[in-house]
């Protein structure tokens, strides 16, 4: 797991005769089209978590507004909520800050979720504060609204400060169910002060229920025994399957029962679980489809093996489920940027390589290593291509942005005998079916490298140094076939 570096230096500006604080952040500026990798224009200004809601053919963005990288009201981070919708994950519209901080006290306004109750809508957040003594706590706050753009914070304000039993510093991120009978759960990130069998499992999702938002009960936690406190849950039904989602140092794994708390079962693969993207939560979306957002953190230092920060951009996937309720991953189509025709480029293979046919390769590396290659290749492009494996390899792939014999390149590596596949310095696990012809499809835009592979597993790196135009296909060990290769250059500004 790779560590998170937060800088604790202030960026943004506080209204000392208001109390108010105050980022310069202009909707009017930022894209209208695609929020794939996304980024607000402004100064020092970064997307966080993501909070996708879904309401009548409208899917609604909400995302914290980063200033800083979480450095922002001395490192106690100055979130605030950002909204940008979409019915067509094409055009979007983007808003002012939809819930701010609006008072001295409110140092963050953290994670949440958004539900309606068939009246109103609630957004259900946590605030990050300073107690009398000066120790940071997080507290239950919520707004209501008519819509799902303008909201007004309720009072009490905080409304639930601490359940007996768990921890004050991590009580945040609340995730609002409303049940048939109008009963309200909020599923919270914390830990339990109680002791487990083994050290340092106390992480938990607090579980609590209210019928009028005033009165909470304390249900046994629907989740516990996690080494870190498990962060921003998400939870939904889709079909007969019941999901529950949390982060764990920005990772997301999830859980599958058919209940609706549990008992949960592993599946067999982790379709989320991409190291650098950040807090996956997931909304409906028109057709039966569901569409997550999250985050790809930014590199400390802008170096490719720098460690990860606070803020970043958006990263979209469309959530596919299996016949056994298992959920995998793909590029949604809408989001994939605009390409101009395929270029034609050659490809030259090596002594172990052999042109097969019109654009069919078979490389025949048996105690080796071969190879084809072609020079020319856009920085900013989109690769497809087919695999075909004729029995073992050590491992097959390509190595991308590379210089003269694949030096310099960024390696994406598939290994069928360790189902992993690697980007560079980060790697997916548990992925099946590399033992069989499977395809890939692959997005280079500015310093985010993405990948689909068979339309079920995806992995993605921020990229940044190395701008070589040469790609190399390569294999190890092994006898493969690559075929229909294709390169387009990315035309559209995202």
């Amino acid at each position: 797991m790779r560590s998170i570096t937060v800088l604790f230096f202030l960026t943004v500006c506080l209204n000392c005769a208001t109390a108010q604080f105050s980022v310069n952040y202009d909707p009017t500026i930022q894209s209208k089209e695609n929020m794939q990798y996304f980024s607000p224009k402004g100064n020092n200004l970064f997307v966080g978590d993501c909070i996708p809601y879904y309401h009548n053919g409208t899917y609604y963005l909400y995302w914290l507004l980063d200033s800083g990288h979480h450095s922002a009201l001395n490192g106690l981070g100055g979130h605030q909520w950002a909204l940008s919708t979409t019915k067509d994950l094409i055009h979007w519209t983007n808003y002012p800050v939809v819930i701010g901080i609006d008072e001295e006290w409110e140092k963050s306004i953290c994670t949440g979720s958004v539900a309606f109750d068939g009246k109103k809508f609630y957004a259900f957040y946590a605030t990050r504060l300073l107690d009398k003594e000066g120790k940071v706590n997080e507290q239950l706050s919520y707004a209501t609204g008519s819509d799902a753009i303008h909201f007004q914070k309720q009072k009490p304000n905080p409304f639930y400060t601490s359940a007996p039993g768990y921890n004050k510093r991590n009580f945040r991120d609340p995730k609002v169910i409303i049940d048939s009978s109008g009963v309200f759960h909020l599923l919270v990130s914390s830990s339990t002060e109680k002791d487990y069998s083994i050290d340092s499992n106390q992480g938990c999702l607090v579980h609590l229920t209210s019928k009028d938002l005033k009165t909470w009960k304390v249900n046994d936690p629907i989740l516990t025994g996690q080494r870190d406190v498990p962060e921003c849950p998400d939870y939904f039904k889709w079909n007969s399957w019941y999901y529950l989602l949390y982060s764990q140092g920005g990772n997301t794994p999830y859980l599958m029962s058919r209940k609706p708390f549990g008992p949960w079962v592993e599946p067999k693969f982790q379709a989320f679980d991409e190291d650098w993207s950040n807090v996956v939560k997931t909304a409906e979306f028109p057709n039966g489809r569901r569409i997550a957002a999250s985050w790809i953190p930014s590199k400390r230092d802008n170096k490719d093996n720098g460690d990860e920060r606070f803020g970043g951009c958006v990263l979209l996937r469309e959530v596919i489920q299996l016949k056994d309720g298992t959920l995998a991953t793909k590029f949604p189509n809408e989001v994939i940027p605009k390409t101009g025709k395929v270029l034609n480029l050659e490809l030259i293979p090596d002594q172990t390589a052999k042109k097969m046919s019109d654009n069919q390769y078979v490389i025949k590396a048996l105690g080796s290593i071969g190879s084809l290659h072609s020079g020319n290749v856009p920085v900013n492009c989109r690769i497809t291509f087919e695999v075909n494996p004729l029995g073992t390899n050590e491992d097959l792939g390509l190595y991308l942005r590379s210089t003269d014999k694949a030096s310099e390149g960024y390696k994406l590596s598939f290994s069928a005998n360790k189902k992993t596949v690697s980007l560079a310095n980060t790697k997916i696990d548990a992925v099946s079916g590399l033992d069989k012809p499977f395809k890939v499809d692959i997005i280079m835009k500015d310093d985010i490298i993405d990948v689909s592979i068979n339309e079920q597993r995806c992995i993605v790196n921020r990229l940044i140094e190395r701008k070589g135009e040469s790609i190399w296909f390569y294999a190890k060990h092994g006898k493969t076939i690559f075929k229909n290769i294709k390169i387009y250059p990315i035309i559209s500004n995202i």
